[in-house]
């Protein structure tokens, strides 16, 4: 439930601590919190900083003055508006130790602590189960066992949460903001597993007891920032500010009502507060994610460097446009949503020339998007007895940019959090590289090397190949 204004108006504001203090949160959660503050509501503000060595540049300017920074938005008709956001109060240094953060977390004032890291920085399979053989998970329990937090989402949240036990602190809400299917819960799952074979039974119980993880929806196009940004909000505001970014005019929160220790009326200001995500996550991750993934790496292997570029591009458009109207919507109805409306929607956005949004940001982590965003549509349409002519041309395209890698003629450097580099490599060096794409169960889960999955792959290859002899 929302924390009633009297409960707040004679003390210290309430504080939701992020973890990851990059350009989707402050162009996203931290406006929300803004607006209420605008219409005012001043019982939370935002406490903010990332769990690894990042974005030094950022955080300096951000703390010079004082969380403030410059928001430009764009609409699809390329009118432009600017906004100072001033909802981060305080930029947390960050510190090997994150001494800053755990501390911040463990604080009785903090009743929310929500994080973006990206899909791939939760190392979950598509069973929900932490991969303890990553290094990275590996390397975090050592030092969780050593009483030092780590550099993953669930080394930090364990050492901030130790503390806040420690402390006698009270319940606080684990809010994930990431494009992670049925976000709260696999998050969760994560740290529990994590916490579990860590060997903490206090904190384990403790952790099912006074924390709450609801589920998210969230969407708002961030391109990462350019100097042509500061460059235009200097035009614009006359004020100078490192710090600045932009994204578009839409934006869109649904959130599960499931908080352990209060919340901001985030619901005076737009954001959905709902029973279950389901439905919009769904359509979100199927219909936009997946479409972005599908047009950046076409996009990409057409030669262009815009996501806007190859969304105007008739013959990407319209596998995009087929992807989602051939195989998904059918398997996403009865929906509360209008899906059609959606993808036309969706399609407008991307069509948006000033956003510069680049294939190289949006082509990243193929081998999370994949399982997270297609896979889905592949397994329930095949157990339908239906064709996935049409969803196989998303992995198809990604397998060719994934052999592009490969041959070292990407024309970007491709960043994938989720990817064995060996594996990647073998699969492109394979007598048959689609069928091993089509075998790689970390990808395709129970349905790898099923055969019509693989005669799907082996037709849609050949489609994209054709592609590109047109491109070339």
């Amino acid at each position: 439930m929302a924390v009633p204004a009297s409960a707040t108006a004679s003390s210290a504001p309430l504080v939701m601590l992020h973890l990851g203090l990059g350009s989707f949160h402050r162009a996203h959660q931290a406006v929300y919190l803004h607006r209420l503050m605008e219409a005012g509501d001043t019982g939370w503000v935002l406490a903010a900083g990332n769990i690894r060595p990042d974005m030094a540049e950022t955080i300096a300017a951000l703390q010079a003055q004082g969380g403030a920074y410059t928001l430009e938005t764009v609409t699809p008709a390329g009118e432009r508006n600017y906004a100072r956001i001033a909802s981060i109060r305080t930029v947390v240094p960050w510190d090997a130790e994150l001494s800053g953060l755990v501390a911040r977390g463990a604080d009785a004032h903090t009743r929310i602590i929500s994080f973006t890291v990206t899909e791939a920085g939760y190392y979950l399979n598509a069973a929900n189960q932490l991969d303890f053989a990553l290094a990275d998970v590996e390397n975090d329990l050592a030092a969780a066992r050593a009483g030092r937090p780590g550099s993953t989402i669930y080394g930090a949240l364990a050492a901030i949460l130790r503390e806040r036990m420690a402390r006698g602190a009270s319940g606080v809400t684990l809010l994930n903001c990431d494009n992670l299917r049925h976000n709260g819960d696999r998050s969760r799952a994560g740290l529990l597993q994590f916490i579990e074979r860590l060997g903490d039974a206090r904190l384990l119980d403790w952790v099912n007891t006074h924390t709450a993880s609801p589920n998210a929806m969230v969407d708002r196009i961030t391109p990462r920032p350019t100097a042509e940004v500061v460059q235009r909000v200097k035009a614009a505001t006359r004020h100078d500010d490192p710090a600045a970014l932009m994204a578009e005019s839409f934006t869109q929160w649904v959130i599960e009502e499931r908080f352990a220790n209060g919340r901001p009326d985030w619901e005076k200001v737009g954001v959905e507060m709902v029973k279950s995500v389901d439905a919009h996550e769904e359509a979100k991750i199927r219909l936009l994610n997946a479409t972005h993934s599908c047009i950046a790496w076409a996009g990409t292997l057409a030669g262009y460097s815009f996501i806007h570029e190859g969304t105007r591009d008739a013959r990407i458009r319209q596998l995009a446009y087929d992807y989602v109207t051939d195989d998904t919507i059918p398997v996403l109805e009865p929906s509360p949503i209008d899906l059609a409306r959606y993808r036309d929607v969706v399609l407008e956005r991307f069509g948006n020339p000033a956003l510069r949004d680049t294939n190289q940001r949006v082509a990243m982590d193929g081998f999370s998007k994949i399982p997270g965003f297609i896979a889905p549509t592949v397994r329930e349409r095949m157990a339908r007895g239906e064709s996935i002519d049409a969803v196989a041309m998303l992995p198809a395209l990604f397998l060719a940019c994934l052999r592009r890698w490969h041959d070292g003629e990407l024309p970007y450097a491709y960043e994938d959090q989720a990817m064995d580099p060996q594996v990647a490599h073998a699969i492109c060096a394979a007598p048959d590289p689609v069928a091993a794409f089509a075998a790689d169960t970390s990808l395709w889960g129970p349905q790898a090397g099923n055969a019509q999955l693989l005669a799907a792959l082996r037709g849609a290859a050949e489609r994209v190949e054709q592609l590109q002899k047109e491109y070339a």
